[in-house]
């Protein structure tokens, strides 16, 4: 087939996955935004190499026609989640989505592939508009732990270094890897509450700061400047402390004062 050919097949699945990243990557932040623990720690896809394609049509007797219904990961999104519950809810979230319809599952968590891989597998049909109209095509989620994703990472790169081959020995090794992995993942579950809101405190701090910051920011274009630079210094006093009250306290009464310049600003 010509490159450019292969250029228009791929088009649709770029757009996917970009869309897909997207769309995922904004389910976080409004989890976030919303002062909320986010089931999706980090979110990544890609497209399928040309080589890859060749590789997969090859390996299953695939024909060159059939390649767009035949082959169900051309676009594939990966979700990284920190605990294995939080794969549940990221399910719950596929299917509460009005533009994306999925085809099938497969489970890899409950039973695991014999090279000791792990993860859970949506197919999904998603609509993309391209310039010569809509196009419904399939693409892969894949949903993982921290951890799973680690060893998968590892096993891939051994995959393309053996071609497919990896000695008996490195096998082994893999294998007792996955299923200490498998471990890791359960006893991070047995913390997971105190895990959540050890970062819940963290991200809640962060946000109240950047607030804080921005308010005393603008302060600087209206207030007088020794002023702002007293509140700055009061700030990083009650900052050293690390006393959240404090911190909300302060901002509460930042704000009285920003709201104070505002109304002698419109006056």
């Amino acid at each position: 087939m010509e490159l450019q050919l292969w250029r228009e097949i791929l088009t649709p699945y770029e757009l996917a996955v970009d869309e897909l990243i997207l769309k995922f990557s904004h389910v976080v932040q409004e989890y976030r935004g919303a002062g909320r623990y986010s089931p999706i720690e980090q979110v990544d896809g890609r497209v399928k190499t040309i080589s890859s394609i060749l590789d997969k049509m090859q390996r299953k007797k695939i024909n060159v026609n059939d390649i767009e219904t035949e082959l169900e990961d051309i676009a594939g999104v990966r979700l990284i989640c920190q605990f294995v519950e939080d794969i549940d809810k990221v399910l719950e979230i596929i299917e509460a989505r009005s533009d994306m319809e999925i085809k099938s599952r497969k489970d890899y968590i409950s039973q695991s592939k014999d090279s000791g891989y792990r993860s859970y597998h949506v197919i999904i049909y998603y609509e993309v508009n391209t310039i010569y109209g809509a196009k419904r095509i399939q693409a892969e989620i894949q949903i993982r732990t921290l951890a799973m994703n680690f060893w998968a990472t590892v096993e891939h790169s051994l995959q393309y270094k053996y071609k497919g081959n990896i000695p008996a020995h490195v096998t082994d090794k893999l294998l007792a890897a996955s299923d200490a992995i498998d471990v890791l993942d359960h006893e991070m579950s047995s913390v997971r509450d105190e895990i959540m809101d050890a970062q819940n405190s963290f991200r809640k701090k962060s946000n109240l700061v950047s607030e804080i910051l921005h308010t005393m920011q603008n302060l600087y274009k209206v207030a007088n400047k020794h002023e702002v630079i007293k509140i700055q210094d009061e700030f990083y006093k009650i900052y050293e402390t690390g006393d959240m009250e404090r911190l909300e306290h302060f901002n509460k009464q930042l704000d009285i004062i920003a709201e104070g310049y505002r109304a002698q600003s419109i006056s």
